[in-house]
């Protein structure tokens, strides 16, 4: 069973910054998506669709030390085996699986010091 159906699949492109009315009004010109008003279930993040049924989703800061930064989530069929898969080959898990109420299961890792996102449906 592949961990990644399609790697080039984002379920979710999350956007954390400090400006986040700036950064949606320049997307919404420029690329032609209507953002919402935040989602508590993702940060508060306020998010448009994405093609094949994703989203994008801007959102402030959570902490004081969080700083700003583009994170794919590509889809996977079992977050658990590739989380296991991404530490086993030297990834940190920055955020281990966690429920999202509503939006299903996502965690973080860190290689080579990106973060990759994982979404399970």
């Amino acid at each position: 069973m592949p961990l990644v159906p399609d790697a080039t699949t984002v379920h979710y492109l999350e956007i954390v910054t400090p400006d986040v009315d700036a950064v949606c009004a320049t997307y919404e010109r420029t690329h032609g998506v209507t953002f919402g008003t935040g989602d508590p279930a993702l940060g508060g993040a306020r998010t448009a669709g994405l093609a094949g049924g994703g989203m994008v989703g801007v959102r402030p800061p959570l902490r004081d030390t969080e700083e700003p930064v583009v994170r794919p989530y590509v889809r996977v069929q079992d977050i658990k085996a590739a989380v296991d898969a991404a530490a086993e080959s030297g990834a940190e898990v920055a955020v281990p699986p966690m429920k999202l109420e509503g939006h299903g299961t996502c965690a973080i890792v860190v290689q080579g010091g990106i973060d990759v996102g994982l979404w399970e449906l």
